[in-house]
């Protein structure tokens, strides 16, 4: 036998999936990024692919900074997500009474990262193959 394992290699990441992924890898600690903003960053895809490729892949990624838009954590893995966002000092709301949850949501206006200078004790992102961030009207 030739192969150095019996495991069956595992398939090439698609091409749009490895970039959604360096973009999760580019926000710092304690930041997030919406899925429609990864999407506007790679100026391809939108929210539902990125989630997609989320679901799929992002599981060795900080899949907690990449998040619905509304700050509602990630069905069926709250206790995950809060346990890293509070290592990592991710700005949180406390749960309302009409909510029926305990659960809090991120404070998306201060959590959100929109791809510049990081803030709040975080790390931009420096060198690599992203490109800089433009909105287009």
């Amino acid at each position: 036998m030739d192969r150095m394992s019996d495991e069956p290699e595992a398939p090439e990441l698609p091409e749009y999936a490895e970039r959604v992924l360096e973009v999760a890898e580019m926000i710092p600690p304690g930041r997030v990024m919406t899925y429609g903003d990864v999407a506007e960053w790679l100026e391809e895809g939108g929210p539902r692919q990125v989630g997609r490729v989320m679901a799929l892949y992002g599981g060795a990624a900080p899949w907690w900074r990449v998040v619905r838009s509304d700050g509602v954590l990630l069905p069926g893995h709250e206790p995950r997500a809060l346990g890293h966002y509070r290592a990592e000092g991710t700005p949180l709301r406390t749960a309302s009474r009409q909510s029926g949850t305990h659960v809090p949501r991120l404070d998306m206006k201060r959590a959100r990262w929109d791809g510049g200078t990081a803030d709040s004790g975080g790390t931009a992102h420096s060198g690599g193959s992203a490109q800089a961030h433009t909105t287009h009207t």
